[in-house]
């Protein structure tokens, strides 16, 4: 369904942040792409969905398609038209608009009145907590409840993939269990396509079919996710354990200094 080819992405005509990644997000599945801060993670949703231009950004190789039609000289609204979805990170919300109000924001483009009302309906099923604040102002709700929110907009909004931007951030490990539970819900019920841009390697690995990691603008190693947890660089820094179990640091990292040799 969607797939980036060799793209490399250059900031105000001179800053070089990806360098030839390719990804491939087969429709229907959870793709993770993992990566510490600075990887490039970001980057890569907001070339899919065209928001690196507001950012003097620039695809100047390489080519995004989506059912196979090039994205690369769309404007965001445009590819949002196409079923393109991004949740930013950071949670953004109108925080002047109630919980609902914000909900139905996210069906201005669906022209079927009935279809955004049976939608809204799916919305409070997933999130039943959005249901119950319906009527408050979003600028009140915790960290956990505007997730639940940003995520429950994206769905309303008559997706085909869904991008989700570090939805871990900020969150409780209870709460991060349950938004991952919900996320791996949507997928499987509504069958609409993910892809997820996570630090927490652990638990993007633990719904997702496939995996990338990133690092410096690069795609350094990418596998099915369940094999992709049972590597033993994954294990040493992305997910923190070294062969006995042990917390290890990032500069003991094998795969780190392999990768560091080879780039010189």
């Amino acid at each position: 369904m969607l797939v980036i080819k060799n793209i490399e992405v250059v900031y105000n005509k001179v800053i070089l942040v990806l360098r030839g990644v390719t990804i491939e997000v087969p429709d229907g599945q959870i793709v993770s792409l993992l990566g510490s801060n600075g990887a490039g993670k970001s980057t890569t949703l907001n070339a899919i969905s065209g928001l690196i231009k507001t950012e003097l950004g620039e695809i100047v190789r390489g080519t995004i398609e989506f059912d196979g039609k090039v994205l690369n000289d769309l404007k965001p609204e445009q590819i949002a038209r196409m079923g393109i979805i991004q949740v930013q990170e950071g949670r953004r919300l109108f925080d002047h608009l109630t919980t609902e109000e914000n909900l139905r924001a996210g069906s201005y483009i669906i022209k079927d009145r009935k279809k955004a009302r049976r939608d809204l309906d799916m919305v409070y099923s997933f999130f039943p907590r959005l249901n119950d604040l319906r009527n408050m102002v979003s600028g009140y709700l915790s960290g956990g409840e505007r997730q639940m929110l940003v995520i429950g907009r994206a769905l309303i909004s008559n997706p085909k993939v869904i991008m989700l931007d570090e939805p871990s951030l900020g969150l409780s490990p209870k709460l991060v269990k349950e938004i991952f539970e919900i996320i791996k819900m949507v997928n499987e019920e509504q069958k609409i396509t993910i892809l997820v841009v996570e630090q927490n390697a652990n638990v993007a690995l633990s719904i997702s079919n496939y995996g990338y990691v990133m690092e410096t603008g690069r795609v350094v190693l990418d596998g099915p996710s369940d094999r992709l947890r049972e590597n033993e660089d994954i294990k040493e820094f992305y997910l923190g354990l070294g062969q006995l179990g042990e917390r290890t640091s990032y500069r003991d990292v094998k795969h780190y200094k392999r990768r560091k040799r080879w780039l010189g």
